[in-house]
């Protein structure tokens, strides 16, 4: 099944408590797609400058990612540079250049149209609802989303709910969409606006998947060395959507199953700096994952207890 992402491709600076790295490869797309090309083939839309090396392009294509969405533009790539304490969850932006992401309009190829599976990354939810308009009849579009977007652009971020089955955010975005401060109340609002399901991501807390039947919730895997957080969000959503587009089933024991896809991706990702992790893993390490995710949230039951 095919899987269309539209979003951004970047050069990152980043710095952590654990190294500092300039220049790195990153944007929402480039992380999701890499993590979703093991499990399907990805259309990829995003915009990059004269100055993008084709080593980067060549990755991509080598990961089996179609670029011909991919722009080249006169002018500098999108950069980013952040900052991240010993607290992870969140970096700290130092410097933002949008270069030629500033006045970037996806232009959906038409061998892209038919794409059964859409994401629409972190961009204006304007240019979201445009992507949309582009394709013919997807099976299931999934989005997310930032603060700045919805306290500055709320109305046309709503207007691209109504269109949306999933909505992968974090914690804060969710409490700040619905303007309520529990997550499990913040989560039916959001639903009331148009996703059948909200998937929150809690960074080393986990994720949590809310519908209308049930809540789902998934550990983060627990590991000794988290080198840059960066891209982990986008690396989930790429792992949570391949595996749905590889099964084509999304009933609720498949979305289950890709949300633990999804965090497997997002704890290699973190291991180290830029897609260094996730740019040849063995099919293998992911399953073996899998499974201990499976492990880490097996219990057996207790009984009856209370009448002994």
């Amino acid at each position: 099944m095919s899987l269309l992402v539209v979003g951004s491709v970047a050069f990152d600076s980043v710095k952590t408590p654990f190294g500092e790295r300039e220049e790195i490869l990153g944007g929402s797309a480039t992380y999701f797609s890499t993590a979703a090309s093991y499990f399907t083939d990805v259309n990829l839309v995003a915009v990059v400058g004269e100055d993008f090396p084709e080593q980067h392009i060549n990755f991509l294509k080598s990961r089996g990612i179609n670029v011909e969405g991919l722009e080249r533009q006169s002018g500098k790539t999108f950069r980013w540079k952040g900052e991240y304490g010993f607290q992870l969850n969140e970096a700290n932006t130092l410097e933002t250049h949008l270069n030629v992401f500033e006045t970037f309009r996806p232009t959906i190829p038409q061998s892209y149209s038919d794409s059964e599976v859409v994401f629409l990354a972190n961009i204006d939810p304007e240019l979201q609802s445009e992507v949309l308009r582009q394709v013919n009849s997807p099976k299931i579009i999934a989005c997310d989303t930032m603060n700045f977007w919805i306290s500055g652009k709320r109305e046309s971020l709503l207007n691209t709910l109504k269109s949306v089955d999933v909505l992968i955010i974090n914690d804060g975005e969710a409490r700040q969409l619905a303007m309520e401060a529990n997550l499990v109340k913040a989560a039916g609002v959001i639903r009331s606006y148009g996703p059948k399901h909200v998937i929150v991501k809690r960074g080393e807390y986990g994720a949590l998947m809310f519908n209308s039947k049930s809540v789902f919730a998934a550990p983060a895997y627990p590991l000794e060395s988290v080198f840059d957080p960066t891209g982990a969000g986008d690396s989930f959503a790429g792992g949570f959507l391949g595996y749905l587009a590889s099964t084509r089933n999304f009933t609720e024991a498949s979305m289950r199953q890709a949300v633990i896809f999804g965090s497997v991706m997002a704890s290699f990702v973190v291991e180290d700096f830029s897609l260094n992790r996730i740019r040849a893993l063995d099919y293998e390490e992911i399953l073996n994952r899998y499974r201990e995710f499976k492990r880490l949230t097996h219990f057996e039951d207790a009984g009856d207890i209370f009448n002994r």
